[in-house]
C-alpha cells in the first residue's frame, strides 16, 4: 500500500515554529472577518464532533478520522471533552489512547508513517507521544525506522514523506513543558534531506528527488509544499530561510486570483489548501495578507470558509460537491483555526480532566522501549530504539546502553559501552574515549547536557540523546 494512504485524505487517499500552530486569530486586515472564522471554527468543530463514533473512537482499522485531534486542538476543543452523548468514559482521548496502547496496533506490517500519524494526533489529543502506556513509546517508534545507510531518512527514503512527517511529529510532539524533545543534531540532519529533495521550482513532492535531475526538475504538489515548510518550520527553519521563501514563492505561483484556492496537481481543493495553509500558518506566515491575498481581494482562507457548509460545518472537497468530506472537514477547519499539522492540547472544560496524560513510571517486566541518538561530535549522529525489560519503576542509563547493544532497531546505535559495569562515569562509547574537556554527556528530552555515568536515572519515555564534546 502506498505511504500517500497514512496522510492524504482524498478519495484516492491522496489528501510548527510551534508557537504558529496556535495562531488562531488574524489580523483585521485580513479578508475573512475574525467574527467569519469564529463561526467557521464553531461549526466546524460540531461537524467533526458528529464524526464520533458510538463507542468514543475516531481511529480504527486503516485510514480513519483520527486526523480530527489535531483539528480539534487548533480550534480550541480538547479531546477528552469530545464524547458521545455525553458518556465521559468514552471520551475521546482515552479511547484514543486505548488503541495506540494495543499490541496489536497498528498492524503486523507497520511502517513509520503510522507513528508519525499518531503521534502528532496524540500530542493534540493531551497524549504524551513517549509514555502513551507502559509498552508505547510512538517517539522509539518512529526512531526504529531511521535509515542507517541514509542518515537523515525515516523510512525508505523513495517515500519521502516519511521523512517529513518524522520531522513534523520529532519536532511538533514537544514534551508536556513546550521544549523540543529531541537533539539539534537529528533536527539539522532531517532539515539537509528535507532541503536536498527541493524541487527546482521551489516545493516538493510526496517520492524521494534528492540526487534525481529528472524529479528535481519536475513540478511540485502543492499539500506536500505545505508539508515540508512545516517540517522545516518545526525543525527551526527561519521563514525568512531561502528554502520557506523559494516554497513559498511556488505557492504564490499557484494562487487562483478569482477565488485564493490554489492550483493543485489534481484540481482545486480543499485539502491541498488545508495542507498549503498549514504549512504557512507553522511558518508564522499570514495566508490572507501579502503574496496570499488575490487582486480580486480573494485568499486562501477565503477559499476554505467558500467550501464550508453552514450551518452543519463540514467542508466539501471539490466546490461542485453537494455533500461534506470527513478529510476534507479535518484539513479545512485545522488551516482556518490557525493550525499547523498538531497543536498543542486546550486545557479541558471537563471537571477534573487534566491536559495531559502519561505513563509515568516503567511497569516492572514489562518490555517497553526508549528513543536513543548518539553523537560523536564529528558529524555523525546514530538513531535508534532501545529495547528494554525494566526491573523497577526506573531504569539507569547503563542499563539502556548495554541493552542497545544486542535490541536495537536499527542495530548499530551503540557497539560497546565503558566502563561495562558500575554507576561511575561513561569513559567511552562506541570506541571513543573521553579526551580533556571533551567527554560523554546526556541529556533527556531536550535538558541540558550533563555528564553521563551509567548511574543516571532513566524514566518511562525519556527521550535520551548522548553527545561527545566539550
Amino acid at each position: 500500500m502506498s505511504r500517500l494512504t497514512s496522510f492524504r485524505p482524498l478519495a484516492f487517499t491522496a489528501s510548527a515554529t510551534i508557537g504558529a500552530f496556535c495562531l488562531t486569530v488574524l489580523p483585521a486586515a485580513a479578508t475573512a472577518s475574525p467574527a467569519q472564522i469564529t463561526t467557521s471554527k464553531t461549526n466546524g468543530v460540531a461537524y467533526l464532533k458528529s464524526l464520533q463514533a458510538a463507542d468514543g473512537s475516531y481511529a480504527g482499522s486503516g485510514l480513519s478520522n483520527e486526523w480530527a485531534f489535531s483539528a480539534l486542538a487548533a480550534a480550541g476543543t480538547a479531546a477528552v471533552d469530545v464524547t458521545p452523548g455525553g458518556d465521559t468514559t468514552k471520551n475521546a482521548r482515552t479511547v484514543y489512547r486505548s488503541l495506540l496502547s494495543t499490541a496489536g496496533w497498528p498492524s503486523a506490517t507497520p511502517v513509520v508513517t503510522d507513528y508519525e500519524r499518531a503521534a502528532l494526533n496524540a500530542y493534540a489529543a493531551g497524549i504524551d507521544p513517549a509514555r502513551v502506556s507502559a509498552s508505547r513509546n510512538l517517539v522509539a517508534d518512529i526512531y526504529s525506522h531511521w535509515q542507517n545507510a541514509e542518515p537523515g531518512y525515516f523510512g525508505p527514503s523513495a517515500n519521502f514523506n516519511g521523512t517529513v512527517f518524522a520531522a513534523l511529529a520529532l519536532g511538533g510532539a514537544k514534551t508536556q513543558a513546550g521544549a523540543q524533545r529531541i537533539p539539534q543534531a537529528l533536527r539539522d540532519s532531517l532539515v539537509t534531506r528535507i532541503r536536498a529533495n527541493q524541487h527546482n521550482d521551489g516545493g516538493w513532492n510526496f517520492s524521494k528527488a534528492e540526487g534525481d535531475p529528472g524529479q528535481l526538475g519536475a513540478t511540485s504538489d502543492i499539500d506536500m509544499t505545505g508539508a515540508a515548510m512545516a517540517a522545516l518550520c518545526v525543525s527551526g527553519v527561519p521563514s525568512t530561510d531561502s528554502g520557506i521563501t523559494r516554497a513559498k514563492a511556488f505557492l504564490k505561483g499557484k494562487l487562483v486570483t478569482g477565488t485564493g484556492a490554489f492550483n493543485a496537481m489534481f484540481g482545486v481543493n480543499t485539502d491541498s489548501n488545508g495542507w498549503a495553509v498549514s504549512g504557512l500558518n507553522a511558518c508564522g506566515i499570514n495566508p490572507q495578507t501579502g503574496d496570499f491575498l488575490t487582486s480580486a481581494g480573494k485568499t486562501p482562507v477565503d477559499f476554505l470558509i467558500a467550501q464550508q457548509f453552514n450551518p452543519g460545518g463540514g467542508f466539501k472537497y471539490l466546490p461542485s460537491d453537494t455533500t461534506p468530506s470527513a478529510y476534507a472537514s479535518v484539513d479545512g477547519l485545522r488551516a482556518v483555526a490557525g493550525g499547523g499539522f498538531t497543536a498543542t492540547p486546550p486545557l479541558p472544560v471537563t471537571s477534573g480532566a487534566p491536559q495531559w496524560v502519561a505513563q509515568t513510571t516503567f511497569t516492572a517486566g514489562t518490555a517497553a522501549r526508549l528513543a536513543l541518538t548518539v553523537d560523536d561530535g564529528a558529524g555523525n549522529v546514530k538513531v535508534c530504539s532501545v529495547s528494554v525489560t525494566p526491573t523497577g519503576t526506573t531504569t539507569t542509563l547503563g542499563s539502556v546502553l548495554d541493552a542497545a547493544t544486542s535490541a536495537a532497531t536499527p542495530s548499530g546505535c551503540v557497539t560497546a559501552v565503558m566502563p561495562p559495569s558500575g554507576t561511575g562515569g561513561i569513559t567511552a562509547l562506541n570506541g571513543k574515549a573521553n579526551s580533556g574537556s571533551n567527554t560523554w554527556k546526556v541529556s533527556t528530552d531536550g535538558s541540558a547536557f550533563t555528564s553521563a555515568t551509567r548511574g543516571t536515572a532513566v524514566n518511562a519515555g525519556d527521550t535520551i540523546a548522548l553527545r561527545w564534546g566539550a
